[in-house]
């Protein structure tokens, strides 16, 4: 992310709004990206980290693993940042080319047929519940092995099962607890984690 002296001081007040915490630095570092993004603090007491999911995220993006999204509004906002860094390949599950299926949304169906195609991939759910419970399903019956889950899809109705049931999985994971989320809040712990990224492999690694 580039910085402007406004940036600096909206994180300023962040820093001194959230106070004291428990989070390690790189935690912390996600968290305050969400809360710039969404002007929102109660995301301080959401966000939850899976063991090792920073790490294993960030180790899976140096590898230039595929990363497969929910909605375009994720892909076109990750993009940007993953071209001038990585470059992994990023596939939307409303591209996928599938068979109709009444039982199920285009979104679940999408998800579900590039998970199957690519399933150490890293999923980021930033919207569609229905694509999060899919992605669940597969984990649930050994069929997938994600290198890490980004879940942030708001709802009333089953996103909060789906994200209890991920976070049971153990699989690495990023996710929001309870009601909230949206593509935004994906999109900012995406960009957050890839600098994170390229501060610890990617400068190295290309001799910058």
């Amino acid at each position: 992310m580039e910085w402007h002296i406004t940036d600096a001081q909206s994180l300023g007040i962040i820093d001194d709004e959230i106070g004291e915490h428990g989070f390690s630095p790189a935690e912390y570092e996600m968290v305050r990206r969400v809360i710039y993004a969404t002007a929102d603090f109660e995301y301080k007491s959401l966000v939850r980290f899976s063991e090792q999911a920073l790490q294993g995220g960030a180790a899976a993006l140096a590898a230039r693993t595929t990363i497969v999204v929910d909605v375009p509004m994720v892909q076109v906002g990750i993009t940007p940042r993953i071209l001038s860094t990585f470059a992994n390949p990023v596939y939307c599950s409303m591209e996928a080319v599938t068979r109709p299926q009444r039982e199920k949304t285009r979104s679940a169906w999408g998800i579900e047929t590039l998970a199957k195609r690519y399933p150490e991939a890293i999923f980021v759910i930033g919207q569609e519940q229905t694509a999060l419970s899919a992605i669940v399903d597969l984990i649930e019956a050994d069929e997938i092995k994600p290198a890490l889950v980004i879940a942030t899809p708001s709802g009333f109705v089953g996103a909060d099962v789906a994200k209890s049931r991920l976070n049971d999985s153990m699989v690495p994971h990023i996710r929001i607890d309870g009601r909230k989320g949206s593509a935004v809040v994906a999109v900012s712990l995406v960009d957050a984690l890839v600098d994170l990224a390229w501060q610890a492999y990617g400068r190295e690694g290309n001799g910058n």
